[in-house]
């Protein structure tokens, strides 16, 4: 084995290696798969950001597939799709990720081009204006879209002046700012190997994919921890009075990071009270009241933090009574959930969590994202383990803790008749 890596934590089917640089290589074969997922994920995000750089992290994902030293855009799309496979990219508030699928015999093609999007991109001056006025019209879009408008602006309301609460996207002052030199210099900061995860699932060679990253990747320069801006919730409200059908609404409330002790009580908490079609704020909100057509509760884990929160659509003339009721009904299941809601909750989370792992794109996401954030695989019997073990007590608990922090309100849509914050504050709490 080439000295430039050891192999840790290795089993039968997943299989971990270590380049010299820091940069991680997990590979987990499936008998009876044909196809192969590869990706590479970069423990960078939005909110690693500088306050002139908003946005840069989304635009570097666009920027990958728009040409390098030795394939031009065209290039690219025509070595992956010539083979049937896919290529894609995704940036979220704390990490990016490039992925492709090709039948397994084309592993060392998907490879190549993700080596190549990755160290040798050009950002050439024409492709890069163009693709700024490719994400303005992206953004353009979002600001048309009333639903999405009101989950950016429950986060900045949640997180003010903060990296972790502005919108992946960025602004248009933003955007169209960017430049070669700004977009290298993110890449030499935050891209660094010892943040980066090679995975690689399906019908692959642990050995072929070890190969192929130290070749591709091991050239890569380790380069200094950077500080992150931490999660500080803070709440409070944002209104947005729009002459729209229906109004928009998200109430939210402090959440906690997934490595709190009991970020698995909180999670089944939202899901007893809006996590499908027998929870509590669907029966109470849609069913028995008809006030809006959907209704969910949710948990956002970060590293460091969380965000809980509720959001629902309705007229203008229902929003009060949609807001008492959803409060109401969140007090209530702190005092009487009971077994059987958190028997279900707890089936329905251990078939979420099993399901994405039926598919290679689905264990590379779980691989990649584990190793990122603890530095290991997580096997999915430790995971169901810690749901197992949760109890109604802990849940309850989890709930009563959460209606006691300070809410976040975003609104947008006919909205004359929302609550007040201060009279959210005291329902929650009364």
């Amino acid at each position: 084995m080439n000295k430039h890596f050891s192999t840790f934590g290795a089993s039968p089917d997943l299989k971990i290696a270590r380049l010299a640089n820091g940069l991680i290589i997990a590979t987990e074969a499936i008998p009876g798969v044909a196809t192969a997922s590869l990706g590479v994920y970069v423990g960078a995000g939005s909110r690693h950001e500088r306050p002139e750089e908003h946005g840069l992290s989304h635009l570097i994902e666009h920027m990958a597939f728009k040409g390098t030293q030795t394939r031009s855009a065209r290039r690219i799309a025509e070595d992956i799709e010539n083979v049937g496979g896919e290529i894609n990219a995704a940036t979220s508030t704390e990490s990016t990720s490039y992925t492709a699928r090709v039948l397994g015999e084309d592993v060392g093609v998907a490879l190549d081009v993700l080596g190549d999007i990755l160290t040798r991109s050009t950002f050439e001056a024409g492709e890069l204006s163009r693709e700024k006025g490719v994400i303005l019209q992206e953004y353009a879009a979002v600001e048309d879209t009333p639903d999405d408008v009101v989950y950016d602006a429950f986060v900045e309301t949640a997180f003010p002046d903060q990296p972790i609460g502005r919108p992946i996207l960025g602004r248009p002052e933003t955007i169209t700012s960017f430049s070669r030199e700004g977009i290298e210099a993110f890449i030499a900061r935050e891209y660094v190997p010892e943040r980066m995860v090679l995975a690689a699932a399906g019908a692959v060679s642990h050995e072929e994919i070890v190969e192929a990253g130290e070749r591709l990747f091991g050239d890569l320069k380790s380069a200094p921890s950077q500080d992150v801006v931490s999660g500080r919730y803070v709440g409070g409200e944002r209104r947005m009075q729009k002459k729209l059908e229906q109004a928009n609404l998200v109430l939210g409330l402090p959440g906690l990071s997934f490595r709190d002790d009991g970020y698995y009580a909180l999670h089944l908490f939202a899901q007893v009270l809006g996590g499908g079609l027998t929870s509590r704020l669907w029966h109470e909100v849609r069913e028995t009241r008809g006030l809006a057509y959907d209704i969910q509760a949710f948990h956002w884990p970060f590293s460091d933090c969380g965000l809980f929160g509720i959001g629902a659509g309705t007229s203008g003339a229902d929003l009060r009574e949609l807001v008492e009721v959803a409060i109401a009904t969140t007090r209530t299941a702190t005092v009487e959930l009971d077994e059987v809601e958190l028997a279900r909750a707890k089936a329905q989370l251990k078939v979420s969590l099993l399901s994405a792992l039926e598919t290679p794109g689905g264990r590379i996401e779980r691989n990649a994202r584990q190793l990122l954030a603890w530095g290991r695989v997580i096997p999915s019997g430790e995971v169901i383990a810690k749901v197992d073990a949760v109890t109604v007590d802990d849940v309850r608990a989890a709930g009563r803790a959460v209606i006691a922090g300070a809410p976040t309100l975003a609104a947008i849509g006919p909205i004359r008749k929302l609550p007040t914050l201060k009279d959210v504050t005291a329902a929650l709490i009364a």
